[in-house]
C-alpha cells in the first residue's frame, strides 16, 4: 500500500521544494508536478510531490489520519488491557 501525505510548500528552489508536514519540513522534488507556488499545498510521497491539491483537500486528509491514529490508539489500549 502506498501512502501519500498533504504538505504545505514553504520554500521553491528550482525544482526542489521545502515542504512542512504538521510542522515538520522535508525536502521534495517538483518533476512530477507543474505550476507549485509557495503556500500550495501537494501530496509528498517518498521525496516527490505527486500532485498539486486544494488547502480543503488538505485539511481533511490531516483530519482522517487524525482520525485513523485515534482508532489505533484504542485499538491498542483495549489490546494491553486484555493481556
Amino acid at each position: 500500500m502506498c501512502l501519500s501525505i498533504p504538505s504545505r510548500v514553504i520554500s521553491i528552489n528550482g525544482n526542489k521544494a521545502i515542504v512542512s508536514v504538521g510542522g515538520t519540513e522535508y525536502e521534495a522534488s517538483l518533476q512530477l508536478v507543474e505550476d507549485i507556488k509557495v503556500n500550495d499545498y501537494v501530496l509528498l510521497h517518498t521525496g516527490f510531490a505527486i500532485q498539486k491539491i486544494s488547502e480543503e483537500e488538505a485539511r481533511e486528509t490531516f483530519k482522517l489520519l487524525l482520525e485513523l491514529s485515534e482508532i489505533d490508539e484504542k485499538i491498542r489500549s483495549n489490546e494491553e488491557s486484555n493481556i
